[in-house]
């Protein structure tokens, strides 16, 4: 199937797993993740940095980090495109792709569907791994060296949570300090948005396939919320994150509700 111009300018792949610690399952999801995405736009895949485990301004595993984060920037850059679709990985792929979508869309919204608050910093996190930082991140937080790379930070009266359930001090913290909102799911919403859509927000009965199974939204109440917010808003991001299959059989099968997801946006886009 070709990718339709009426959807996504751009999908990334971008399997990033060391902001996670764990090599094992992540890869095989976001593999399978893409495969997915790749029908509705042009795929381009952010290669996977040799890097060892140490730790550097507070983020384990930090050389692999950045310098894909720095690849991704490039790629994004150099696509210009206006709508981004994007297979990760763990939590932290967002963090280049939300920066650039808002320079891009100026009053972009983003929409934070988690069961964790992703909500740490380099000084509060207590395990240094950086799929936990993402938030933090993209409200003007980043890792020092991040910093002078990073647009305008996203304000947070335009940031919401949905589904979140877990946290560290930290995380919990930084809400409180920055008032950072969930969401309403029965409230209207419009103009530019971008979702990011970590896996284990949902129940883990429906969608056993991740790798912190703690969420409990169910699959049903998940794409159609997806599919209002895209059928209201302008959708010009989405990212779906932490698939971590233990085998190829949970591979196939949770590569249908991902693809239940992205083909909300996309219908709603194009009804």
């Amino acid at each position: 199937m070709a990718p339709s111009p009426d959807h996504f300018d751009l999908c990334l792949a971008y399997a990033q797993w060391q902001g996670s610690g764990r090599a094992d399952h992540l890869p095989r999801g976001a593999a399978a993740a893409a495969a997915v995405c790749a029908p509705h736009a042009p795929l381009t895949a952010v290669p996977l940095q040799q890097g060892d485990d140490a730790s550097a301004h507070g983020v384990n595993r930090w050389q692999a980090i950045f310098s894909q984060f720095r690849i991704a920037q490039q790629i994004l850059i150099r696509s210009g495109a206006s709508r981004v679709l994007t297979a990760g990985g763990d939590c932290a792929v967002d963090v280049a792709v939300i920066d650039y979508l808002n320079s891009m869309h100026p009053g972009l919204q983003v929409i934070w569907f988690d069961a964790h608050l992703d909500g740490n910093t380099p000084e509060t996190s207590p395990s240094g791994n950086f799929h936990g930082m993402p938030v933090s991140a993209i409200l003007g937080r980043a890792p020092e060296p991040m910093r002078p790379l990073l647009g305008a930070p996203v304000e947070p009266n335009r940031f919401r949570y949905f589904g979140i359930k877990v946290g560290d001090e930290g995380d919990w913290a930084l809400q409180r300090e920055l008032g950072l909102a969930l969401l309403d799911p029965e409230a209207p919403i419009d103009g530019p948005v971008h979702i990011h859509f970590d896996l284990d927000v949902l129940d883990p009965r429906e969608f056993p396939y991740v790798a912190y199974p703690e969420g409990g939204l169910g699959i049903e109440a998940a794409v159609a919320l997806v599919g209002r917010i895209a059928r209201q808003a302008d959708v010009v991001g989405f990212t779906v994150t932490e698939f971590a299959p233990s085998n190829d059989q949970e591979a196939r099968e949770g590569s249908k509700v991902i693809a239940r997801l992205c083909e909300a946006v996309v219908e709603a886009r194009n009804p």
